[in-house]
């Protein structure tokens, strides 16, 4: 069962919201808009609602930020239930593409966030194994991510008393993505220590060490993976795959069978063509595909033929992250003006590139069933959804008829800003004094610029006149975002520059000072929704004010002042009919995601720091008799390193290994990573 654990009850406009939504759902009503003001408590809504309908849920955001604030508030207001974060897990993404123009073709390249995969993981790995799952996502969700059914059709299960052949085991292990490697243990690794085969999955923190006594299983234990020491009991466990394009090796075998049929069909027609360059490269690199998927049962890019895996037909839809929830799910749309559009855009995109590879021979045509879900496709998925924005968007008033549970009255009585509009001309110099003001009072300042540059420079400018000022933009990845916001309401600078980041959702109560730049050039970055949205950025203080700087009052800086202050007047009337005080959000300062794994990982350690381990003789014998073996394996690298580790511990026999570390960690910084992956000693 969903328990909401907050000090809070629901104030304001906020009980009258949850009944109307929770009354909507129950009625069948399939599209519902959640118009709420910023500062209002509309994530306390969605969790309230949440634990009335009692139905896994699913969260949608439009980028990183956004879903990592979410999924920290969502942490904390159901501590006992299953709450997941799953964004895409890559810190540098460049697709593979082609322009033909220039006959370039630019392979993939990315780098992959190992922290974010592992919680993909963790999400799917709940959602096939509970219901009382809320995964925050981003538009990254309607990808395709292999089939739910061989997800769980390829689970391991291991139990205590149950009798199996150790080296079977083994091999099912392999068969779901698990490497063996005896040394370097990682996530997604198992090794094999006589009749212990100790296994750490990829979505944990901790790993299982499985003891056998002859084929029988005799015991299983939760162990910490870097020291090697038990801390719990369990009877039996569940290992889920470590990849989500897995398959049978059987179906592995049927799709290569239908590759090479569609791979002799188009070479057939780049031939016929005259196309003889496409055909050959085509050819060579789908038979290396080819042999890697027979041998290993993976290969770089596999998920260009999972149409094949997954035996679908040409132009199926993909199965994706909604392909795990039950149909009776619960959809939230958060700033649903920006993530449904952002949904709405993704697969002419992706189409269009792949329909250039396979042009020109770079990928098969079934690569095109490698897709997001069309936006028909993704409708069709839903079953009850809420739209969550201050600013719906045409499409959400469509689907409702025009009808929204509206939330303007905020539980702090907290009103709408006051919005002054001052000229462009002297705008940075005169912002840069309002800054200081504000920050002598202890306040927090934002500023959006429009373009990234512009963003760093005035960074730079605002430092050099004693203003503390660091810039925010979309290189900096998922993780780092969330703690330059955090340092923000920390104190550890005053002023944060942006371009299109410092908008929808962000809960810095801190900041009571918005400068909106050029606030007259007109377009998507000053339209009437963005200005909105960036001016509610400082609507939990009490003290709150913007500014738009700008020559001329655009239309849309006329609409976006006008509707503040249509809201401030609902506010003020409600506030003097309930003598209702303003006061300024006081909110908690929250560790950020690093942070929150971080945590995990201490958590896993502390259970076994009264358990001192020391370096014997006996194990340095070991590392010695690995070394030789590894030289004359000629993997020279690991023998070296296993010497340098050799060379370390035989000075410090009979100490406890962890001192021995501290000691050197200054001087050894780049050898004590693979140092500290080498078996840990026994205790002694």
């Amino acid at each position: 069962m969903f328990k909401l654990e907050s000090p809070f009850k629901p104030g304001g406009d906020q009980p009258q919201a949850i009944d109307s939504l929770v009354a909507g759902i129950k009625n069948g009503q399939k599209h519902q808009v959640l118009m709420g003001v910023t500062g209002s408590g509309k994530t306390f809504t969605m969790a309230n609602v949440i634990q009335k309908i009692q139905k896994p849920t699913l969260v949608i955001s439009h980028n990183k930020t956004l879903a990592a604030q979410l999924y920290s508030e969502f942490k904390e207001f159901f501590p006992h239930n299953a709450v997941h974060y799953f964004v895409s897990y890559y810190d540098y993404y460049q697709p593979e593409a082609y322009i033909p123009q220039r006959d370039i073709y630019i392979e993939k390249d990315a780098s992959i966030n190992e922290d974010i995969d592992r919680l993909r993981l963790a999400t799917t790995s709940s959602l096939v194994s509970r219901k009382d799952v809320i995964i925050i996502a981003s538009v990254s969700s309607i990808y395709g991510l292999g089939s739910p059914e061989d997800y769980k059709n390829m689970m391991v299960a291991i139990k205590v008393g149950e009798s199996i052949d150790r080296d079977k085991m083994l091999g099912k292990l392999i068969e779901i993505q698990y490497q063996r490697n005896d040394i370097a243990f990682e996530r997604s690794r198992f090794r094999v220590r006589g009749d212990s085969v100790e296994i750490w999955p990829s979505y944990e923190e901790f790993a299982y060490r499985v003891e056998f006594w002859g084929d029988e299983i005799e015991k299983i234990s939760v162990i910490n993976p870097l020291t090697g020491e038990s801390f719990e009991k369990v009877d039996s466990i569940y290992i889920y795959p470590a990849k989500h394009f897995v398959s049978s090796e059987d179906r592995i075998q049927q799709a290569v069978k239908r590759i090479r049929l569609e791979l002799k069909e188009r070479l057939e027609f780049f031939q016929n063509a005259g196309k003889l360059l496409e055909a050959q490269r085509l050819n060579a690199r789908t038979r290396f595909d080819l042999e890697m998927m027979e041998q290993v049962g993976h290969c770089p890019g596999i998920e260009n033929y999972s149409r094949h895996i997954a035996g679908r037909e040409e132009g199926q839809e993909p199965e994706t992250l909604y392909n795990f929830f039950p149909k009776d799910f619960l959809l939230f749309i958060d700033e649903s003006h920006v993530t449904v559009s952002q949904v709405r855009a993704m697969y002419a995109g992706d189409q269009s590139r792949k329909n250039t590879l396979i042009d020109h021979g770079f990928r098969l045509p079934s690569a095109r069933d490698n897709r997001p879900l069309q936006f028909e496709e993704w409708e069709n998925r839903i079953n009850k959804v809420v739209y969550v924005s201050a600013t719906p968007n045409d499409y959400e008033m469509e689907k409702t008829e025009g009808e929204v549970v509206e939330q303007i009255i905020r539980p702090t009585g907290l009103l709408d800003p006051i919005v002054e509009v001052l000229p462009a001309s002297g705008q940075v110099n005169h912002l840069l004094g309002e800054a200081k003001e504000r920050i002598a009072a202890g306040d927090r300042v934002l500023v959006t610029a429009l373009t990234k540059r512009l963003a760093e420079d005035l960074a730079t400018f605002f430092c050099d006149n004693g203003v503390s000022a660091k810039w925010l933009h979309s290189e900096l990845d998922a993780f780092e975002r969330v703690e330059l916001l955090r340092d923000l309401r920390l104190g550890v600078y005053d002023c944060l520059i942006g371009v299109n980041l410092l908008r929808e959702g962000l809960d810095l109560p801190e900041v009571s000072l918005v400068g909106i730049l050029d606030a007259d050039k007109e377009g998507f970055l000053r339209s009437e929704t963005s200005l909105i949205q960036t001016i509610g950025r400082s609507a939990r203080n009490v003290n709150a004010r913007v500014i738009l700087y700008g020559d001329k009052i655009t239309k849309a800086m006329k609409n976006a002042i006008e509707e503040t202050a249509r809201r401030r007047k609902i506010q003020e009337d409600y506030n003097t009919a309930n003598n209702i005080t303003p006061h300024t959000v006081k909110k908690e300062i929250k560790d950020g995601i690093q942070a929150d794994l971080k945590n995990r990982a201490d958590a896993t350690a502390k259970a076994t720091a009264e358990n001192t381990t020391y370096i014997t003789e006996e194990y340095v014998n070991e590392l010695r008799t690995e070394m030789l073996q590894a030289a004359e394996d000629l993997e020279f690298e690991r023998a070296g390193s296993l010497r340098d580790r050799i060379s370390q511990l035989q000075e410090n026999i009979g100490k406890p290994l962890d001192s021995v570390e501290s000691s050197t960690k200054g001087r050894k910084k780049k050898g004590r990573r693979k140092a500290s992956k080498v078996p840990r000693p026994r205790k002694q």
